[in-house]
Parts: C-alpha cells; structure tokens; sequence
C-alpha cells in the first residue's frame, strides 16, 4: 500500500480501534441502573462481552499494524510478464498469511522473463495478480495464481526503493573479514575454530591469485636477466670500440705495410663487431618494453581485478549469512509462536537485505565475468606473444654471432709477422733510419761509464786539509 491509499486504511483503522475500545464501555454499562436491575446471568453476559471486544480490537490491531518501512520509499506499478515454456516467470516469493502483512520477492532467477525484463527486483512487494489483490494470501496460494494463469500475468507491485549503504552494516563487514579469514583456511582449521566454509570459498579464480603472483615473480626475473645480458652485450661492445680504435693507432704507426695493413683490418673488424652489437640492441631494447608492459600493467590489473572480484565475493557470502541468519530467526519464532516486529512490520529489514544481497550478486558474477576474459587474453599472451617475444631474442643474439663470425672469417690476418727489431716508439721521425753496431754501442756506454768514474774520483774533499800555512821569513 503506498501513497494516500496506505494513510488512509491507516487513519481508518485506527479509528475504528478508538471506536470499539471506547464505545465498548459505554454501550455495556451506560446505565447504571441497569447494573443493579441485571441478574446474574446477565452480568456473567456483560463480563465475556467485556473481555472478548478489546481481545478482538487487538487483533484486529496486529493485521493492520503500521509499516516500518525504515526510511526507505515505495512506488507502485503494473507489469506484464510472458511465461517461458516451462509455465513460470523466474521468482521466488516470501511472506505472507499468517505473520506478514505483504507480499515479496525473495530471489529472482537468472535466464528467465522477470530476469530479462529487469523491472522487479528483490524485495518488491507483490499487490496483485491480473488483478486481484493477494492481500492476506499465503505465499502458495500466490504461486498457485500465477501459475493458473495461461501465457502471461500482470502483477501490480510497489518497487523498495533502497539504499544498498543502508544495508553494509557493521554485522556485513564483521561477515567479510570472517569469510577473509576463511578463506585462507583449510576445511580441518576452520571447523576447529567453528568457521563454516562456504561453497564459494574454494574459488579457483581466486587460487589463481597465487599462481600469477609466481608467473609475475619469473617474468621479473626474465627481464632482470635480459636486461643484465643486454648491459654485457653493450659493455662488450664498447670494448670492441677501444680494440678498434687501438689496433687501428697500431696500424698507422707501424712501418711495416704488411703488420700495419693487418693491424688496420683487424681494427676496423672490432669497430665494425661494435655497429653490429649496437644495431642488435636496438633490435632487442622493444622485446624489453613488450615483456615490462607485460609484468608491470597487464599483470598487475588482472592482480587488482582478481582483489575486486574476491572483495565482491565476500560481501555477497556476507548477504547470504545474514538472509540465513534472518530465515532462522523467523523460523525460531513461528516455532515459539512469538511475535517478530519486523515480520509484522512489513519485513523491510529483511527485503532490504534481500535487495543488496541481488545487487552484491550481479557485481559478483559482473567482475567474475571480467577475470575470466583477463585470464583467458594473459594466457593468450603468456602462450603466443611471450613465446615470440623470446623466439624474437633468441634471434637477434643469433644474427649478432652470424654477422661476426662472417665479419671475422672473410680474411685470415693471423699471423702476423712483425719484426720487433723495428719499433715505431724508438723512431723520431717517419723517415728510414739506419742503426749503429751493437759493439759501438757498447763501446759508447763503457766510455761513458768511464768518464763518470773519472770524474767522481776528480772530487777531492777539502774537509779534511788543515788551514793554509804561511811561511815567516
């Protein structure tokens, strides 16, 4: 009931509540004088009436007992549904004579015609049935007329408008972290702590969690050595470069055309092994960024997708328990025959959990839908483009070590004959030089040392002559 319609069977009902308690009385014992004209018999009549008008006023009070709806707002709408072959619509319904006053859906089925529309959603209040009303109807009585009717229904309904934050009460997150917790238990811990493990928790999406973390940790180690091999390469080429430009010096200032001419070729061989080092790392340096944008963006977001995913499935887990947790209590009481307030209220609390319990579903399957296709392109990739990533490696290194074993087999420069006699370093000028006999040499150097000798024993130390004399005459 929404809008004025539900203010004024309310007004009514209270009014009529107010009349029958407050008229009771008067209409009995106006009169006093008949109380004292009265037998026996006709008091004893006056006492059951007594008791029996309030007892039915209260009654009368619990079935049109005032909505709870909690803050949240309803509309009221018709829809027709077309039945599937199977004659059903694809719901689930609760409440109901005898403890609640409405009618709602519990659970609205996937693949089905309420699915497909989209209009109602859990905790919609079910009004009436091509209608008529189901007010006061058990919730079989219910499924029975609307499965009486041939190819489609109208159902007119009042749509929950609710806030799913109204519904993450600190009870959903205690459920999370335990669902957490469980999660990374196994089945004899969790039963030893009392923790039930649910059906979900044995997610594999979720166990695949751990072996991208192990294929993240031996990507990271395949560019770290890549990278390291590519530094050796480029260190490696880099000397080739002083080996060309040192033989080459060799060559230039050697005066023999044959050792020079080898020194010249086996020089510009090393700077040429380093263009051709060069060239292969540019070739390489994209297979690098290829396998980083591999490790460090595609993994990471199927990593941070898989976190959302697992989140999500928790807190659907945590909206199942609570939906348990309310059925048993209402069970509980039916049992006892005790009154439930919420159930008698209109069961808002519940049908609010019911609705964010369908909308953690549909996330849940949402992001479940969305790791399924991040696994499936990161196993395409690791599968195709990883493997021709490295095939792609293998062959640079390979065309590098083609290019200079051609390079170094195309002339044969070793050995080389090089007379040692004749050192450039020794030379002052690029003209030809004569060399003097080694005896003359020799010569040379004795008579010098001679001379030295000489000259050392030529100083005389005056230090220990006496003072000059002088005679006196």
């Amino acid at each position: 009931m929404t809008g004025l319609g539900m203010d004024f069977e309310d007004d009514f009902f209270f009014e009529e509540d107010k009349m029958s308690s407050d008229s009771a009385i008067p209409t009995t014992f106006a009169n006093t004088s008949m109380l004292e004209s009265l037998n026996e018999s006709t008091l004893d009549e006056a006492s059951v009436a007594l008791t029996t008008v309030p007892s039915a006023s209260m009654e009368m009070h619990q079935l049109t007992m005032m909505e709870d709806r909690m803050g949240m707002t309803i509309t009221s709408g018709n829809i027709v549904i077309q039945k599937d072959t199977s004659n059903l619509i694809g719901i689930s319904i609760g409440g109901g004579a005898p403890l609640c006053p409405c009618l709602y859906i519990v659970q609205i089925f996937d693949n089905t015609p309420v699915a497909s529309d989209g209009t109602l959603q859990a905790g919609d209040e079910l009004v009436a049935v091509n209608g008529a009303s189901v007010k006061g109807k058990t919730k079989v009585e219910v499924a029975k007329m609307i499965q009486s009717c041939e190819s489609q229904v109208s159902i007119n309904y009042n749509k929950l408008h609710a806030d799913p934050k109204q519904g993450r009460t600190l009870d959903i997150a205690l459920k999370k972290v335990k669902h957490r917790l469980v999660e990374g238990m196994g089945s004899t811990t969790a039963d030893a702590l009392g923790l039930s493990r649910a059906i979900l928790c044995n997610d594999a999406l979720v166990q695949r969690l751990m072996m991208l973390k192990r294929t993240e940790n031996f990507y990271r180690g395949l560019v770290t050595h890549a990278k390291a091999t590519l530094h050796a390469f480029f260190d490696l080429t880099q000397i080739y470069k002083v080996f060309g430009d040192a033989f080459a010096a060799i060559g230039v200032r050697e005066p023999q055309p044959r050792a020079s001419e080898a020194f010249r070729q086996f020089g510009e061989q090393h700077r040429q092994m380093e263009k051709f080092g060069v060239i292969m790392l540019k070739t390489l340096k994209p297979i690098l960024s290829d396998l980083g944008t591999y490790l460090n963006k595609a993994i990471p977001d199927t990593r941070l997708t898989i976190s959302k995913y697992a989140d999500a499935k928790f807190e659907y887990l945590s909206y199942c328990l609570k939906v348990k947790e309310l059925d048993d209590e209402e069970q509980s009481c039916a049992a006892l025959q005790e009154p439930l307030y919420r159930v008698e209220t209109g069961n808002y609390e519940y049908r609010l959990v019911l609705r964010c319990r369908q909308e953690a579903r549909a996330r849940f399957a949402k992001l479940r839908s969305d790791v399924l296709v991040k696994l499936e392109l990161l196993d395409n990739k690791h599968v195709q483009d990883v493997v021709w990533q490295l095939h792609k490696f293998a062959a640079g290194l390979a065309k590098y070590y083609a290019n200079t074993r051609d390079l170094l087999s195309t002339v044969t420069l070793f050995p080389v004959e090089v007379d040692l006699s004749h050192s450039a370093f020794q030379y002052k000028s690029t003209g030809p030089q004569t060399l003097t006999d080694s005896s003359e040499d020799v010569e040379e150097y004795e008579s010098e040392e001679k001379l030295q000798n000489i000259n050392e024993e030529l100083l005389i130390d005056t230090s220990n002559f006496p003072p000059d004399s002088t005679d006196n005459t």
